[in-house]
């Protein structure tokens, strides 16, 4: 056992040597094996006491080159010493954070609707994709929004005393550390304090970067990543970026101060900048990456959900990082966040150009809702979700009317329509605007003009749906521009019915079936059986062809087949009543009259279900 230490009130110079030497590692095995600070209190004051001796005694001009020489020797040993003890303490208190310290209470994560509605090309079509099928087809089948988060849209990232601070060293470990970096620094070993506490205190914020899942990939390791391995990623950094600023960096910049303040001049934000640069650097590399990837559709919302919570963090980061040599770590934060705001101006763009430009030919069967509109409009009503960034983010009309001017691929746009509007809501009505575009190119390739309409009518209501739908973007579009598409829908709607029914209607007109002149009855019977003959083949044509086309929304098919029946059920009975006697006094009259008016009005519920009328009227039979 070492002997213990004077008992002298006060410690001299050959005494404080000798306290030092016995705590030499280098020359004894018990001096190794044990750490004065993990001992006797006594002996702890004892050691500090013979350092404040020995360093006194450096600055004597009293003592002999000799005892100058045992002092340089004895400090020399006693900062090894003391190192190690600094060392010691701060690895013996560093524990990982606890559970609740790892989550943010403040956090919130962008709510919104999932874009997958409507997102895969089989939802309700067998709609073959051709081999030039372009990025935003493509990207709809990338697209995987799905939101952890619970807060409503549009809520706002701005919180106060967001910054949570916790002790990561007790209090008495604290006093013990100080007093060993007092002695270090006014000895001159400031670098070597400094490089034991960073390198400790380095190793802990790394051990709880890794419990956060926030890993070590370069700039170039997250740009080869896919996309979907990404966006998990983005949700696990921002719920990691909160607690890295509002706690753990928080909380190391308090131990820093707790143990270095007032010790010299900025030495405990050089400690700080020591621990946490490196790491910080880190974090904020996979944001830096995910600003400069490349563009496009599917990314817009994840961006905006990182460029959301930095934003969010910026007071925080300036709180964290106010120090000159913390500078940088400010800038980086600043510049990624300018990054992802040019980010997301960019991909709405490409976006806009990708709805103009998609150029699938294959018509969908029956007519119904392209996949093009169910992802664009699902699209946007994300979009309206983010209302309160974009429309900070989002300050110039899109580029329309004289950019494209004279191009006959590109549609106008009349501003005078959305004047007064923000600059987002008329982004999002030009979107509107160029999908209706695309869509009436992609009707021309249905050989059958009433299809053609049926496809426009399905498309454009579907559109006005989703705007009634969701009440941020019905804000945004606006009633007037929505009265407007309600227009549209109706109007193909008009076209459907001229265009299919009135050559049905044609034959149950009276032209053409009285005959003048002799002892007749004023109705030729043969003109009045082909008459009969050609409604007949027309309806069963019509019949058999619309009931396998499609309208998927029940109450838009329920009113266009009452409005078929207004037409062609009252014409029928009139017609049938008027000639029906020619006819049945005549040979074989059930050639000539194959339906009756019941018949009619139940055929008529077959159209639209998207079957073969057969099949329906079995399946609606049982």
């Amino acid at each position: 056992m070492m002997e213990p230490p004077s008992e002298d009130a006060g410690i001299a110079l050959e005494t404080a040597e000798k306290i030092i030497l016995r705590w030499d590692s280098t020359a004894s095995e018990e001096a190794r094996e044990k750490m004065i600070f993990e001992g006797d209190r006594q002996e702890v004051d004892r050691y500090l006491q013979a350092v404040d001796e020995i360093q006194r005694s450096m600055s004597s001009a009293s003592i002999s080159d000799t005892e100058q020489d045992k002092v340089n020797s004895a400090i020399q040993i006693a900062m090894a010493r003391l190192e190690d003890e600094f060392r010691n303490i701060l690895i013996s208190h560093t524990n990982p954070l606890e559970t609740d310290s790892l989550t943010d209470p403040s956090s919130s994560v962008h709510s919104g609707s999932s874009v997958t509605e409507g997102a895969e090309l089989g939802d309700d079509t067998n709609v073959e994709e051709e081999d030039d099928a372009s990025s935003i087809i493509k990207a709809e089948q990338l697209l995987r929004y799905n939101s952890d988060a619970s807060s409503a849209a549009n809520s706002s990232y701005r919180s106060t005393s967001s910054i949570r601070e916790i002790d990561l060293i007790p209090s008495d470990a604290i006093y013990d550390l100080r007093s060993i970096a007092e002695r270090m620094i006014s000895s001159g070993y400031l670098r070597e304090c400094i490089q034991v506490y960073g390198s400790v205190r380095k190793s802990a914020v790394d051990a709880n970067f890794r419990r956060l899942g926030i890993e070590k990939l370069s700039i170039g390791d997250i740009q080869r990543l896919e996309w979907e391995q990404l966006e998990s990623k983005i949700r696990r950094w921002i719920r990691a970026a909160k607690v890295c600023i509002r706690t753990l960096f928080a909380s190391e910049k308090k131990l820093c101060e707790q143990i270095f303040d007032g010790l010299g001049t900025a030495i405990d934000d050089a400690c700080f900048m020591e621990t946490v640069k490196g790491p910080a650097i880190q974090l904020f590399n996979f944001a830096e990456a995910i600003s400069i990837s490349r563009r496009s559709p599917e990314k817009l919302f994840k961006i905006l959900d990182l460029h959301d919570c930095l934003m969010d963090l910026i007071p925080d980061i300036d709180i964290v990082f106010d120090s000159k040599s913390s500078e940088s770590i400010r800038i980086q934060a600043a510049e990624i966040l300018s990054r992802l705001a040019e980010a997301v101006r960019g991909i709405l763009s490409e976006f806009e150009n990708a709805v103009l430009r998609e150029p699938s030919k294959v018509p969908v069967p029956g007519g119904t809702i392209h996949p093009l509109t169910r992802y664009v409009m699902n699209y946007i009503s994300l979009i309206s979700d983010y209302k309160q960034t974009l429309s900070s983010l989002i300050v110039s009309k899109p580029s329309t009317g004289s950019r494209y001017s004279g191009d006959p691929s590109i549609p106008d746009m009349d501003f005078a329509e959305v004047e007064g509007k923000v600059p987002l809501a008329i982004h999002l009505i030009w979107i509107i605007v160029i999908l209706q575009f695309n869509l009436d190119g992609k009707s021309k390739h249905y050989k059958d003009a009433s299809l053609s309409h049926l496809f426009m009518m399905n498309n454009v209501h579907y559109i006005v749906q989703k705007i009634k739908g969701s009440p941020e973007l019905r804000e945004m579009i606006g009633d007037h521009y929505l009265k407007k598409l309600t227009g549209k829908f109706r109007q193909e709607a008009t076209s459907y019915q001229r265009a299919t029914w009135v050559r049905v209607l044609h034959c149950l007109r009276d032209e053409g079936l009285h005959v003048s002149g002799g002892f007749s009855s004023g109705v030729s019977k043969s003109a009045l059986r082909e008459r009969f003959k050609s409604f007949n083949a027309m309806f069963e044509e019509v019949h058999r062809t619309q009931a396998t086309w499609l309208i998927p929304d029940s109450q838009l098919r329920e009113e266009l087949r009452i409005s078929i029946s207004e037409k062609l059920i009252p014409a029928y009975r009139s017609f049938l009543g008027r000639f029906r006697s020619h006819i049945e006094s005549g040979r074989h009259p059930e050639n000539y009259i194959k339906y009756s008016v019941e018949d009619l009005e139940t055929a008529v519920l077959d159209f639209f279900e998207g079957v073969p009328p057969s099949l329906h009227s079995r399946r609606r039979s049982q």
